[in-house]
């Protein structure tokens, strides 16, 4: 058997293997999963609805399937809040299992919402997880039958390509900037110019501890991007199951290092992150078992 096979059939077993058995906790945990991305899912349609009805007369910047069709339909008569309403009613058919093509349809018009709010030249990251999770939600509702096995695709999907995702974006970093991009200077001057962004808009800027010592000594930014930098690199890791939720946690303490260096939170991926990051279903088993379980008597 060559390397190549020898890897795919280790990662079919370690992505896909996982969550098979059918307990109250596993199907919670699913369930649960799956709801906090159809609830984000619609909440970003209809913030960027608005958005896109209140301050949008023209594409900019083509992205997605802007580069083949005409996307500036969206921009009038409310076109983009009816969009919203067509993505919670179909994730809500999908999500009751009314349709099995439902969650593919909504990942499409969440697209087209996508590209018509980010059509002015800036380019947001916080919902590709989403997006990317409502895709792995509609493959498996229209591919697979079973609750079990679209389970069981839904979580390897998912681990895979957020794994390949983040170690994709430390490749990305080196081909852009080379070996110098932990560079600490470079965010000591992001944070100066955060400073000055801060002072015009709200008079003030109450640096974080973390904010304190890169301005002090620009080596402890130099530390701080190093260790990101390594989180990302290493997030493929998680695709096996014995490093999965160690992975995941570190992923989910490099986006909180964001938020404390750079005032950026990603709110959507790491309460994502966190719900894949631990054992939940276990958990829950755990405290139903406890709480069937009398009490003995003294």
């Amino acid at each position: 058997m060559s390397t190549l096979s020898r890897l795919s059939h280790t990662l079919r077993r370690e992505l896909f293997s996982g969550f098979a058995s059918d307990t109250p906790g596993t199907w919670l945990y699913f369930r649960g999963v799956e709801l906090f991305l159809l609830t984000y899912t619609v909440y970003f349609c209809w913030d960027w609805g608005v958005y896109i009805q209140q301050n949008i007369s023209s594409v900019l910047l083509p992205l997605g399937l802007a580069n083949y069709i005409d996307v500036s339909f969206m921009f009038d008569h409310n076109v983009a809040l009816i969009n919203a309403v067509l993505v919670g009613v179909l994730g809500l058919v999908g999500f009751f299992r009314l349709w099995r093509p439902a969650y593919l349809l909504a990942l499409l018009a969440f697209h087209l919402q996508y590209v018509a709010r980010y059509s002015l030249g800036e380019i947001s990251h916080g919902s590709n997880l989403v997006g990317m999770g409502i895709l792995g939600l509609g493959i498996a509702l229209w591919a697979f039958r079973s609750e079990e096995r679209r389970r069981r695709f839904t979580f390897g999907f998912l681990y895979f390509f957020i794994g390949l995702g983040y170690t994709s974006a430390a490749v990305c970093k080196l081909i852009g900037t080379g070996i110098t991009w932990p560079d600490g200077r470079h965010l000591l001057m992001w944070i100066a110019e955060r400073k000055v962004d801060t002072l015009s808009r709200f008079g003030a800027f109450d640096p974080s501890v973390l904010q304190e010592m890169v301005l002090h000594d620009y080596h402890f930014g130099t530390l701080f991007l190093l260790v990101g930098l390594l989180t990302e690199a290493i997030s493929f890791l998680m695709w096996w199951r014995k490093l999965r939720y160690v992975v995941v946690l570190l992923v989910v303490g490099m986006h909180i290092g964001i938020l404390l260096t750079m005032n950026i939170f990603f709110h959507a991926s790491t309460y994502l992150l966190l719900l894949l990051g631990l054992p939940w279903h276990h958990i829950i088993d755990y405290v139903l078992d406890r709480v069937r379980t009398p009490v003995p008597s003294a």
